[in-house]
């Protein structure tokens, strides 16, 4: 039977208003101002403005940066990597609160994986880590790694940037644990820290040999219980390893520490080891020379990205690139044929 031809509360249905984003004015100076003063609100706004790809946002960003340029670079970054499953982000909450509640003030920029079909990524890393999220001495931050290889964010430098000018004396970037592809954290962080596991079935190869170069400390994880006595074992094994390995920093040497998150153990000679090596490292006047060269680094991938980015807004270009796809599958051209016409 046909139903009366009414809403359900009699009343006749509203007009439905068009969604309409309204411009929105960016007092930068206001917004550096309390970044510094060490809002964890303003410093919220203040990422979510760098990471924003409207051009308005974009030049805002840059702004907020060059204001609080100065309170910048008197953190230790502290890059964290591993298998998944090998408790990055039990361990970050763990170090995270004993630093935290020896006063230091921790920034946690956890990067999570995008899927290559939405583009969507989870930023569950908060819920995992929610006593330190609670923590007044704790800011964690989850963005998408949006395709970047290295498991980071484009923005990852920074934001960065804006957790020190905040005041946040450590910042541990957990990357998303993409294997041999984290030379991109290496190059932006001081101490670099692979996260391994016990019973892995291939220890003494861990992330294999490329990724293990890049490590300055390497943690033998979930070194408790029935466990522990295997962890120890391959504590062992990765510092034999590690003697016929180049160093990753000069005038240090790698070493290998077993650490339980769940039992709190282990932690405080992880921080007394990256202690050592910031010690050691400006004795060295390495500590300096790596930030500069980080810097260098950052400046020539950023002029990559501009070009490619440049490249793509040229008039016809992006028609001309799937015509050649088309000739390139029909087979009437070749791949490097086809990037020389391109450029012609």
């Amino acid at each position: 039977m046909d139903g009366i031809a009414s809403s359900h509360d009699g009343m006749a249905a509203a007009k439905r208003k068009r969604f309409v984003k309204k411009d929105r004015d960016i007092l930068i100076d206001e917004l550096s101002d309390k970044i510094v003063e060490g809002s964890r609100l303003h410093l919220a706004k203040g990422i979510t403005l760098l990471e924003s790809i409207t051009a308005q946002d974009k030049a805002a960003g840059q702004q907020l940066l060059l204001n609080v340029l100065p309170k910048t670079g008197n953190s230790i970054r502290i890059g964290i990597t591993g298998v998944p499953g090998a408790g990055k982000s039990t361990f970050i909450e763990a170090f995270g609160l004993m630093l935290a509640n020896a006063g230091h003030k921790v920034a946690v920029l956890a990067i999570d994986p995008s899927s290559t079909v939405t583009g969507g990524s989870i930023l569950g890393d908060k819920t995992r880590m929610e006593e330190l999220a609670r923590h007044p001495n704790a800011f964690i931050r989850p963005s998408p790694s949006a395709g970047t290889l290295g498991g980071v964010h484009k923005k990852s430098r920074e934001t960065m940037l804006l957790c020190e000018a905040a005041g946040y004396d450590v910042v541990l970037i957990e990357t998303v644990g993409v294997g041999q592809s984290e030379t991109v954290v290496r190059g932006m962080v001081d101490y670099f820290m692979l996260l391994v596991l016990t019973g892995a079935g291939d220890e003494l190869q861990g992330m294999k040999k490329g990724i293990m170069e890049l490590a300055d400390g390497i943690v033998v994880h979930k070194a408790d219980g029935d466990n522990l006595r295997l962890a120890k074992k391959t504590v062992r094994e990765y510092r034999q390893l590690l003697h016929f390995l180049q160093p990753a920093s000069p005038g240090w040497t790698t070493t290998s520490l077993p650490v339980s998150s769940i039992k709190n153990t282990g932690l405080e000679d992880v921080w007394q080891t990256i202690l050592t090596f910031k010690q050691t490292m400006e004795d060295s006047r390495v500590w300096e020379g790596r930030r500069q060269s980080q810097t260098k680094d950052w400046f020539r991938s950023m002029i990559n990205d501009r070009l490619i980015d440049t490249f793509f807004a040229e008039p016809g270009k992006k028609k001309q690139v799937a015509e050649l796809e088309k000739s390139l599958l029909e087979g009437n051209l070749t791949v490097t044929g086809a990037v020389d016409r391109l450029f012609e």
